[in-house]
Parts: structure tokens; C-alpha cells; sequence
């Protein structure tokens, strides 16, 4: 059944010769899981970049603030900053309703012979991808992001230094109908808005901070959740400024409050028989043999994948005991201080990674996830011991990476990872980390100011 906001070629020619649609949003994701891209005439896009575009390849080779970091094997001032191409990949072709007259499509970033970059976080994942279905599965996935609405716009806050930002809330409203009411202007747009570009919405709620919401969309294939996740995190940021309020998505932006978690389901269906390769009745707890080696090679390659799951300095902050953040790696019934919560049972049987917060990029994330569980099936392994209780307080469970540069190492070491994405993808990504940990070091924060200003 087509989704409400999906266009085929035909229909968008329609829609371009009656104007009811003048722009096309051309974009792909970059390495922080943001959608960047132009817009074209719709007239324009037909005629030629329905076929392929041309971008700059230093967008693969920037950090979160646009500066060309220097060291990069796939881009560099030394081999000029040239272009890369973009393909239109037209089955992601949609209607956004919150910008008159505008369509948007993804696309894939490749060579000019028409590979894919294999740096490309879109590439990465459709690799595991291809690696699942050569195994017989189709991977589908769905991550759940939590944000924080303010009662202010970008400007302000950015004027304001960050400080001092009045959420929407000011208590704890974790499914609390009548906080989210005062919110509801806001939240029903944009679930409106992304029902009507092609992104199924099941549910919105409240969460455990003062302003913090999230909303829910459905299962699907991994490729089209990840597109789907970009879209909308790009969109509610543009319908929250439309309002005149800011919202963000950063792990932990204040320290005494809750963090924004991205939850990321998956589980996998057998292609043949389209039936899901997880449940097995008469198993016990109802795992299949696939469930466990998957989910074994979840807990083998926690610790080399967290960097992927978790891209920034900041993001390490929101691993508390107590805060809903997972502390460590372990699977569980049903657990949420686990770092990996089984869930569900038939159709319905998956696991949860609890570990990555609002700042991941959900294709590098759901790739490495794919990966590790992949890695478990091929090598049949076998899964430790389900925890129970509070695994916070557990002496059998392993900690979760402390600090960027721990999982950095980790990633480095990675056997596992290496050998599913190859060295060159893996270099890539730990020069963009180890460039993140660089300039945090270098800075003064407002902390070290205030603690020794006098008192140093």
C-alpha cells in the first residue's frame, strides 16, 4: 500500500506542471547523520538532476561545525576538494508538507563512475544490508528519538550562550497527558507533517525530562528507517523554528537532567518465507538459533561498535546509573537498565539497543548493529547469560566505553567491525573521532572558568 506523501516520476511531473510543487530538496546524509544537499527547480530536476548531481566531497570530510579537517585519505586540499556525484535514489521520493511547494528525495553519494563512496554512511549501511540478505534475511530496524522542546527560538538560544534556556515543561512529564497538551501545538504538527511525507507515525509521549518528548514511527526495512530518522529529525528542527521554538536532540545538554536516548530495534525476517527468523516457539523464552548467535554478536562487539553508537565527547555523559541510560553491556528480559532489552515474542520478537543517545547517525549506528549481529550468526556464537534485576549494580556485566577516546581505542582494535567495513571505512571514522576528542581538549569550557577563574 503507498504511503500517504510518496511520489512516483509520473506524479511529480504532474505536480511540477500544475506548480503545486516548484522545489526539490536533493540531499544525502553526511558523516554526522544530518541531511545536506541543494535545492533545485523542479523543472530542473527533471530534466537533469533526476539523474545525478554533482556536490563537493569535503562534505564527507568536515566536522559537526563545516571545518575541512585536514588527514583525510578520501578528501583533502591536496587532491583539490573535487566532486562527487549523488544518485537519486526516486523510491525515497516525498512531498514535506511543512515547506510549500517542496519535494525531497535521497540520494546516494558515488564515484564518477557510479560507485558508491564506500565512506559514505548510506554506503556502509546498504553493505550490511547486502551482507543480511546474502545470508537469506531482510533486516528491518526502527529507532526512537527523544528531544527537548524550549520555549524559545534557535536565535535566542544562541544568543543566550546556551544558558539559562527555558524548556517547555518544568517537571518530569514521562507519559503525562496534561504537560504534553501545552506541548501539543507543536508535537501534533510534526506528527502530522511526517504522516503526510511518507513517514508512518504510531505514537507520541512524554519522557523523563522537564520538556522532553519523543515520537515513534514504524517498523521497517533498515534502509528506509534510517532515511526516514534523518528526514524527520531535519524536519522537526525546521517546524519547531517555523514556531518560533527550538528543540534539541543532544545527548545530555544539561547536566542535571535527563538525556536524549535513541532506542534502536531490530530483528530480522526470512527472505524466502517472509516469516521473522527470531521466535521459535518451542525454544526456550522462544529464541531461535538465530535470535542467540545475533544477539551474541551484539554483546561480542558492544564495546568496538560503541564509538558508532556514541560519536561524541558529550555523548559519554549521558551514561548514568539511574537515568534510564544503560552503564553496561548485558542482555535482559525486559530491562530497561540493560544495555540490550529483548522484547516481544512471534512476529513481534526483537532486541533493543539501549546505548545510543539523540546525536547518533542512525545509518553508521544501524550498520554496526547489523554487523555485530551478523558476525554472531556467521560464527554461531553463543550469547552469555541473560541478566536480571539492576544491572547497573551487576559485577557480570562489562562497562559500556567511558569516554570517546576508550570506544576510539576500541573501535581501532576491532577485528570484528574491521573485517565487516572494511579498514578504509574504519580509518575514516576514527580520524573524524579522534578529531572530535582533539578540539574538545583544546577548549576552555565555562566550567574550568568558573571552578578555577579565582580559585586556581
Amino acid at each position: 500500500m503507498a504511503l500517504r506523501g510518496m511520489l512516483t516520476e509520473d506524479k511529480l511531473r504532474k505536480l511540477v506542471a500544475d506548480s503545486e510543487v516548484d522545489t526539490i530538496l536533493v540531499v544525502f546524509p553526511d558523516m554526522q547523520g544530518r541531511i545536506v544537499g541543494k535545492r533545485v527547480t523542479g523543472h530542473f530536476f527533471l530534466d537533469s538532476i533526476m539523474h545525478e548531481m554533482h556536490a563537493c566531497d569535503y562534505l564527507l570530510a568536515v566536522d559537526i561545525g563545516m571545518e575541512p579537517v585536514p588527514g583525510y585519505k578520501a578528501a583533502s586540499w591536496d587532491k583539490g576538494y573535487g566532486d562527487f556525484t549523488v544518485k537519486c535514489d526516486m523510491a525515497t521520493l516525498r512531498r514535506i508538507p511543512w515547506l510549500e511547494g517542496t519535494a525531497l528525495v535521497v540520494g546516494d553519494v558515488q564515484d564518477h563512475d557510479g560507485n558508491d563512496l564506500p565512506h559514505a554512511p548510506r554506503s556502509i549501511l546498504k553493505r550490511q544490508i547486502s551482507r543480511a540478505r546474502d545470508l537469506g534475511f531482510t533486516a528491518n530496524m526502527a529507532s526512537e528519538l527523544e528531544f527537548y522542546v524550549f520555549d524559545e527560538s534557535f536565535r535566542d538560544c544562541h544568543d543566550k550562550g546556551y544558558r539559562d534556556l527555558a524548556t517547555a515543561g518544568t517537571y518530569i512529564e514521562d507519559y503525562h497527558i496534561l504537560q504534553t497538551t501545552k506541548e501539543e501545538g507543536l508535537i501534533r504538527a510534526i506528527r502530522n507533517a511526517m504522516d503526510g511525507a511518507g513517514i508512518p507515525v504510531e505514537t507520541s509521549k512524554g519522557e523523563w525530562g522537564p520538556g522532553q518528548e519523543e515520537i515513534n514511527f514504524k517498523y521497517a526495512e533498515a534502509l528506509v528507517s534510517a532515511d526516514n530518522h534523518v528526514i524527520y529529525k531535519n524536519g522537526a528542527k525546521e517546524i519547531a523554528w517555523q514556531q518560533g521554538k527550538a528543540i534539541t536532540f543532544m545527548a545530555k545538554w544539561d547536566y542535571g537532567l535527563a538525556g536524549n536516548s535513541c532506542h534502536i530495534h531490530s530483528s530480522l525476517w526470512d527472505l524466502k518465507g517472509g516469516k521473522t527468523a527470531f521466535h521459535d516457539e518451542a525454544a526456550e523464552h522462544g529464541f531461535s538459533d538465530t535470535f542467540r548467535h545475533y544477539c551474541a554478536g551484539l554483546l561480542a562487539a558492544a564495546e568496538d561498535m560503541t564509538y558508532f553508537l556514541a560519536p561524541y565527547v558529550n555523548s559519554y555523559k549521558r551514561f548514568q546509573a539511574g537515568s534510564f541510560a544503560p552503564t553496561h553491556i548485558a542482555w535482559s528480559m525486559d530491562n530497561r537498565t540493560s544495555g540490550f532489552r529483548v522484547l516481544g515474542r512471534g512476529p513481534g520478537q526483537r532486541v533493543e539497543c539501549r546505548i545510543p543517545g539523540g546525536d547518533v547517525n542512525p545509518y553508521l549506528a544501524f550498520a554496526a548493529i547489523l554487523a555485530a549481529g551478523l558476525h554472531g550468526i556467521e560464527n554461531r556464537l553463543e550469547p552469555e547469560p541473560l541478566l536480571t534485576g539492576n544491572v547497573y549494580e551487576s559485577e557480570a556485566a562489562r562497562h559500556i566505553p567511558k569516554t570517546l577516546r576508550d570506544a576510539l581505542a576500541r573501535l581501532d582494535e576491532s577485528e570484528i567491525l574491521r573485517a565487516a567495513m572494511g579498514d578504509d571505512v574504519i580509518e575514516h571514522y576514527l580520524h573524524t573521532g579522534r578529531w572530535e576528542q582533539m578540539e574538545y581538549d583544546r577548549r576552555v569550557t565555562d566550567w574550568e572558568v568558573k571552578r578555577g577563574f579565582e580559585q586556581a
